[in-house]
């Protein structure tokens, strides 16, 4: 099963939003994907003590991860970089096994023009060195408050038009990875 994860815990942010049209898309094409959102992360995941023992509300967000078949990442861009809870997620997972052979695609957005082209090149930098299979058609979406419309809806098919594209070609990739 692909797992969508939400790169950010901001309840109602936009790359929920964009994550929700990301989860259609897949489901449309017979993948319904499980989605694990970063706002929904225990909270004494954040204790200090986590690092030594994970606390067992974490299981499932670990479970999710392990049981993927690829993960497709939806990100913001916050500060020229990927939101700290996202490196802290990641980070909590168990090393090496977590990645280690994922397919992993990428999905970023961003208000500037960039279309947060930092933040994917970092977690991309972060997943190789976990050892990630990483899909290199990458969406970027720049400008994402120009792109939504007031439900929250991507109203460019442009841009639902690469979405789909990554996600065709993503479940090829994961297929050929996982034989």
């Amino acid at each position: 099963m692909i797992t969508i994860l939400i790169g950010t815990n901001r309840p109602e942010s936009n790359t929920e939003k964009v994550a929700a049209h990301v989860v259609e898309i897949y489901t449309a094409k017979g993948h319904a994907p499980k989605v694990m959102d970063l706002h929904r992360l225990p909270p004494e995941i954040f204790h200090p003590s986590s690092y030594a023992q994970k606390p067992a509300s974490f299981a499932p967000f670990q479970e999710a991860i392990l049981n993927a078949s690829g993960v497709v990442i939806v990100t913001p861009e916050y500060n020229g970089g990927i939101p700290g809870v996202f490196k802290y997620f990641v980070d909590m997972l168990k090393f090496p096994e977590s990645f280690t052979g994922m397919p992993v695609a990428f999905v970023g957005l961003a208000a500037g023009i960039w279309g947060a082209l930092r933040p994917v090149e970092q977690i991309e930098d972060i997943l190789i060195y976990r050892r990630a299979m990483i899909f290199p058609e990458r969406v970027h979406i720049s400008g994402i408050n120009g792109h939504l419309d007031e439900k929250g809806r991507l109203k460019s098919a442009e841009l639902v038009e690469r979405l789909e594209k990554q996600a065709d070609g993503f479940i090829q990739f994961v297929k050929r990875a996982r034989g």
